[in-house]
């Protein structure tokens, strides 16, 4: 992490504790068009991300670019309604910015949710997939420089990304909510094009079930940093190559519309459990 990188992430972290109004212990990373969640939050307190020191805002389309402080399910929680991504050019450590000022916070529980395209044939559009665990092809990793050891250590252990616990309460909560959910693995790819046929092949063959732009940063960063990560893909559309059709982004923002209500009883159901 370059020099005064810990000194803006303690900034940050400083004036969301201000405005926080408690402890919040659990934050939920808002995908490609599933923001609406972040409305349900009551006695909220909305905070734009420009309004926040050193916080990158992204410029995607879905994304819109807040932090909501307030209750769900009883508990007082942090929900990122939009995050950057590597494909707009960012440094990595822009990437996971938000995630690691949500550690310093003391946030313990990170929920990580994405737009993913189905790899699986198996899966159809509109499916949500807990993420059992992720195969990195971005390029690139968020701990690359020098390590700051109040972060956590130079090699952390990445044998149990996603908690198996919050993976358990994931099924438990979908379970008495009646929403059927899948698992899989999440490939994570730089973007910003969608994938051709043959390396959807290529992930399919070394075994993953969704692919997307997003995600494996942010929870690398957060194991770094000794947070329980659970991670969620909304699967949009069926990846290139497995239906006749082009890909497009309207589709993806389409989908994740048409089960917002589906997924947002998931999260809700999942949070009231922690």
């Amino acid at each position: 992490m370059s020099m005064g990188g810990f000194e803006r992430l303690e900034a940050a972290a400083e004036a969301v504790r201000q405005r926080a109004g408690g402890a919040v212990h659990t934050a939920v990373v808002l995908g490609s068009g599933l923001g609406d969640f972040a409305g349900k939050l009551t006695s909220a307190v909305a905070i734009p991300y420009g309004d926040l020191p050193h916080w990158p805002e992204s410029k995607v389309i879905g994304h819109s670019g807040r932090l909501v402080i307030g209750d769900v399910a009883g508990r007082r929680i942090a929900a990122l309604a939009g995050r950057v991504h590597l494909y707009e050019g960012r440094d990595p450590s822009d990437v996971v910015f938000a995630t690691r000022v949500m550690g310093r916070l003391g946030v313990k529980h990170l929920i990580l949710t994405n737009a993913a395209g189905g790899v699986n044939t198996g899966f159809s559009s509109g499916a949500l997939m807990v993420i059992d665990d992720h195969i990195n092809l971005q390029g690139t990793n968020p701990l690359v420089g020098p390590n700051d050891e109040r972060l956590g250590a130079r090699f952390p252990d990445m044998t149990e990304v996603y908690s198996r616990r919050l993976r358990g309460i994931a099924d438990e909560a979908a379970a008495a909510a009646g929403v059927p959910v899948s698992h899989g693995i999440y490939a994570a790819l730089l973007g910003p094009s969608y994938e051709t046929p043959a390396e959807i092949r290529y992930l399919r063959t070394i075994g993953a079930d969704a692919v997307g732009m997003s995600t494996a940063p942010e929870a690398i960063a957060a194991r770094h940093m000794g947070l329980e990560v659970l991670g969620i893909s909304c699967i949009s559309n069926m990846a290139a190559g497995i239906l006749p059709e082009p890909l497009n982004h309207a589709e993806v923002l389409e989908t994740t519309h048409r089960v917002r209500g589906a997924f947002m009883a998931l999260l809700e159901g999942i949070i009231g459990r922690l």
